[in-house]
């Protein structure tokens, strides 16, 4: 038998999710040192966030692959 595939956490998670959800549950200080960018140290938002990682794909990635990792480490019993 095939063992069940997980589901994918960004699955329907816009952007705009996943960096409200990393600024509330890590603040802006510790995600700007875990991700050094600066929409993240200076003068942080989510607008501003948004903006450059919409357009900037290595941070993006990194955002997303913090938001994975979060993610299973909220789901690990």
């Amino acid at each position: 038998m095939e063992s069940p595939k997980q589901k994918d956490p960004l699955h329907g998670k816009t952007l705009e999710a996943i960096v409200t959800f990393l600024a509330n549950h890590y603040g802006w200080e510790e995600l700007g040192r875990r991700i050094r960018i600066n929409c993240f140290l200076d003068n942080p938002s989510i607008q501003s966030s948004l903006k450059f990682l919409r357009k900037t794909p290595w941070a993006r990635a990194k955002v997303e692959q913090l938001y994975i990792d979060s993610y299973q480490n909220l789901t690990v019993i």
